[in-house]
């Protein structure tokens, strides 16, 4: 899949130019959004750096990341998946509110410390990125998001198996999970020869 990342710092310059890294106003975030929205053409998978950005208040997350999601989810930019990158707490608390309070969910990249060997001998610190959902879903969907992510992608058939259900329970999940952009969808020829569905975390 095709990627890019936004620099939302780098778009406040542009747009706003006031050189102020914080978002704010709902009037601001309506300027950000609709310069986001022209730069979702670009890629399937789009990035929303936060690393530059100070504070993001309630209204600007509202009308930044709830109404894109909202028009994400009603058809109006394609198949594509939005995470949002480089959150810190506080800006992870609005927007979660903001998404929460519209009962609608997005992808976080987290970072997670760890060690790799560099060389034969010498463990260097590593970093790995991994996917989260930020906003409101349901635990019984959290619950499969967390098993293709951990596998990697997962069939209908092995999630009925790991779960103890029924295919089409097993199917509906993730179809539910699929139209809500957290997960990917591609059709493959299952190993008895026929056509199946295999969901994969974005990547």
């Amino acid at each position: 899949m095709t990627s890019v990342i936004i620099d939302l710092y780098q778009i406040i310059k542009e747009e706003i130019g006031n050189g102020s890294p914080n978002l704010v106003t709902r009037e601001t975030g309506r300027i950000i959004r609709e310069r986001i929205e022209k730069e979702l053409e670009k890629a399937e998978v789009i990035y929303l750096d936060f690393s530059k950005i100070g504070i993001i208040d309630y209204s600007c997350a509202d009308e930044i990341i709830a109404k894109l999601v909202s028009r994400l989810l009603s058809g109006e930019y394609g198949e594509r998946f939005i995470v949002l990158t480089d959150l810190n707490p506080t800006q992870e608390e609005n927007i979660h509110v903001a998404l929460e309070k519209k009962k609608i969910a997005l992808l976080k990249q987290t970072v997670t410390e760890g060690l790799t060997h560099k060389g034969s001998r010498r463990l260097q610190p590593a970093k790995e990125r991994e996917l989260e959902i930020i906003g409101f879903i349901a635990n019984h969907l959290r619950e499969v998001f967390d098993l293709v992510n951990e596998r990697g992608k997962l069939t209908a058939k092995e999630l009925a198996d790991e779960l103890n259900l029924e295919l089409n329970t097993a199917a509906t999940r993730l179809l539910n999970l699929y139209k809500k952009y957290l997960v990917t969808r591609a059709e493959e020829t299952s190993s008895e020869g026929g056509r199946q569905f295999v969901y994969g975390r974005v990547r």
